[in-house]
């Protein structure tokens, strides 16, 4: 059947891209599209032209391999064609790609196979004579690449003689090996660091330094990148060579190449989609990038019997991890705002699938990230996704711009409430101190009532947003006003839940001061913070009054602590709270010096892990309540660590300044008097 003009029209759009997306790609090193988008195009067309043979033209991108080299490099011809390999991207995909070769050559199912990462990076083709590397080229459109020998052999782990040990057998008098250049992800981000820290611009992502460093002129650029080298092919060598891939891996090793360590050899399939599986689950550990395995035929006779389809060899393909990093459109940008008032960034998005998932919105971290990357409205973006990490934008894909994209401007003021937005000296977050802010109030509820505040039983999440919805509670003063009758209306509740909600919040107005401070959700005052601010000031008047060198002077409190603190009770509307918390009889307990006298007074404790019957919070209160003080971090001014189960970097700061270490047990024989060594 013929083709009709719709479908002509679309083949030549799907080229016309392709061949647009591998310049970028190629020539360029700034794609502008994912690998997986890339890919889904190149599947359409070949789909299209499978489907209508006499729409194939010999200029077709499914008939070659690549990408023209630039002109910069001397170009240089391989000695047999660089293919690249067909894709895969479920099991099912795996195995229809067995059951074609296995029509091909029955043999292939008494074949073993070997699994390898798919790296990556930038390919690369070693030539060695005698012994010495004497070439290095790109891939380039496959059958000739670009000659980048001064800017490989900066590349240390790039052997310039082989074998490195001279008790080995020698090399082949000629021996072309293929390999991957590609950064390390600890490495590519102390670069990034080193590159921010001089003003310099960062970079996206390490596959585009890898191939940026070595695809320009000046190998003193490339020198100072800190490129590694896999190898895992002998394209071409005088004398014998191995006979399987599994031969040529340890050869390549035996040499001096660096070749990647777990690689593994299965016996037929379903060992192959097993070691997917273990690659797929270690994908978030590994040192380097890795957007697959590629899986071969370990007999290197058999494989190349099968032939070659398309751009790749039958005998091996590409089994793809499911895509992190694509590309799409920011729409706009959307402004959230935390239960501390915090403003936060986030990126409203063309949906696109990435991970398995398909993604709306996506965070940009901060405003000052923001103009770090200079991320633009309708720029291009780079999204990942991770495992179950919250997807984020990388960057802008600023080869792709038009002209018209915005740049984005941080709010000065609060977009809920109206108050000015304030930014601590040493911080990139943004703040609203409004507690009554209406886009903070759920969540100030919801922590206002929480255990470790002043605990009030039956008022969750959900409840919060009752009341709030309905108007009934307008700041968390606006709880101790409320009665049964206010409560009958709401969704789910009777005459008993409303009257034991009413009854437990007017409970707690005799909560300690430490209790109320810590409902108040100061940004960093915490549960330990608290105490200290209720043991220093012994009431919200004075502790309201503080200055912040009184502040500072207490132990724990440094000057971005003692800065919220002071914004907090400067603001016009925190203030009123406090004004209806007096007016509607909330009376916090003076946390006085009398437990200045119980056992543990004088000394300073530091928790850690969790302990088999306390909280953090009942621990706290327990030491506090027998004349104790607990600190958030060690000093030597420490009295005792109290460790419990999964103990953090405190118990090893407590070790190198040799303060001693309490359980519960003997935390709890301290208070009783009891002696129990401490260790």
């Amino acid at each position: 059947m013929g083709a009709d003009e719709n479908v002509r029209a679309r083949v030549e759009w799907l080229r016309k891209e392709i061949r647009k997306h591998n310049y970028h790609y190629y020539v360029l090193n700034a794609p502008l599209i994912s690998d997986y988008e890339y890919d889904q195009l190149l599947r359409e067309l070949q789909a299209l032209e499978a489907e209508y043979p006499g729409l194939v033209t010999p200029d077709s991108p499914t008939q070659r391999i690549g990408a023209e080299p630039v002109e910069a490099f001397e170009r240089v011809p391989h000695p047999a064609p660089m293919l690249s390999l067909s894709n895969a991207y479920n099991d099912e995909e795996v195995r229809a790609w067995y059951e074609r070769i296995v029509k091909l050559d029955p043999r292939v199912r008494e074949a073993e196979f070997v699994v390898e990462p798919k790296l990556d990076g930038l390919t690369v083709v070693l030539h060695y004579e005698q012994g010495l590397f004497v070439r290095g080229a790109t891939r380039g459109d496959g059958e000739v690449g670009e000659d980048i020998t001064a800017n490989l052999r900066t590349v240390r782990s790039l052997p310039l003689r082989i074998p490195l040990d001279p008790e080995k057998p020698p090399a082949p008098s000629r021996l072309v090996v293929r390999g991957e250049a590609i950064i390390f992800l600890k490495d590519f981000e102390e670069l990034n660091r080193r590159l921010e820290e001089a003003g310099e611009r960062t970079y996206v992502n390490p596959r585009n330094t890898a191939a940026g460093s070595l695809r320009q002129l000046d190998p003193a650029l490339a020198a100072s990148r800190p490129i590694r080298l896999f190898c895992y092919a002998i394209v071409e060598a005088e004398g014998e060579v191995p006979r399987t891939q599994w031969e040529v891996l340890q050869r390549l090793r035996a040499l001096g190449f660096p070749v990647v360590d777990d690689v593994s050899l299965e016996k037929d399939l379903e060992g192959v989609l097993a070691a997917y599986r273990r690659w797929l689950e270690r994908r978030e550990t590994l040192p380097y990038e890795a957007d697959g395995v590629v899986i071969k035929i370990n007999d290197l006779a058999l494989s190349e019997s099968l032939g070659v389809v398309g751009k790749g060899p039958r005998g091996a393909i590409a089994y793809k991890f499911p895509a992190q990093v694509v590309t799409t459109q920011l729409l706009d940008i959307g402004l959230n705002i935390g239960r501390t008032g915090v403003i936060t960034p986030y990126a409203i998005l063309e949906p696109v699938e990435v991970g398995g998932v398909t993604v709306r919105q996506a965070t940009l971290h901060n405003f000052d990230y923001i103009a770090e990357k200079d991320i633009r409205v309708g720029d291009r973006v780079y999204i990942k996704r991770a495992g179950d990490v919250i997807p984020y934008v990388i960057g802008p894909v600023a080869e792709a711009r038009k002209g018209d994209e915005k740049p984005f401007r941080h709010p000065e003021r609060c977009p809920a409430c109206g108050e000015r937005l304030e930014k601590l000296e040493g911080e990139v977050a943004v703040y609203c101190v409004n507690a009554a802010c209406p886009a903070q109030l759920v969540r100030n509820i919801e922590h206002f009532a929480s255990r470790g505040a002043m605990d009030i039983e039956g008022l969750g999440i959900k409840v919060a947003e009752l009341l709030v919805r309905e108007g009934l509670v307008r700041d968390v003063a606006d709880l101790y006003r409320l009665k049964k009758e206010d409560l009958l209306s709401l969704e789910g509740f009777g005459e008993k839940r409303a009257e034991n909600l009413v009854s437990a919040i007017q409970a707690t107005k005799d909560r300690p001061l430490s209790r109320l401070i810590t409902a108040l959700g100061i940004r960093n005052v915490g549960a330990t913070v608290a105490a200290e601010l209720a043991r220093n000031f012994v009431s919200l008047e004075r502790l309201a009054q503080a200055s912040r060198e009184e502040l500072e002077s207490i132990e724990g409190i440094g000057p971005i602590v003692a800065q919220a603190i002071l914004d907090w009770f400067a603001s016009p509307a925190n203030r009123r709270i406090l004004e209806k918390l007096a007016e509607y009889g909330v009376q916090p307990q003076e946390e006085t010096s009398a437990a200045a006298e119980g056992p543990l007074a004088g000394m300073t404790f530091v928790l850690t892990g969790t302990l088999p019957t306390l909280t953090r919070q009942e621990a706290a209160e327990l030491i506090t309540r027998h004349g104790g003080r607990v600190a958030s971090s060690v000093s030597r001014r420490t009295t005792y660590v109290v460790v419990g189960d999964s103990p953090g970097s405190k118990a090893r700061r407590a070790e190198e300044l040799g303060v001693s270490k309490l359980d519960e047990v003997g935390l709890r024989a301290l208070i009783e008097g009891r002696s129990e060594p401490a260790s």
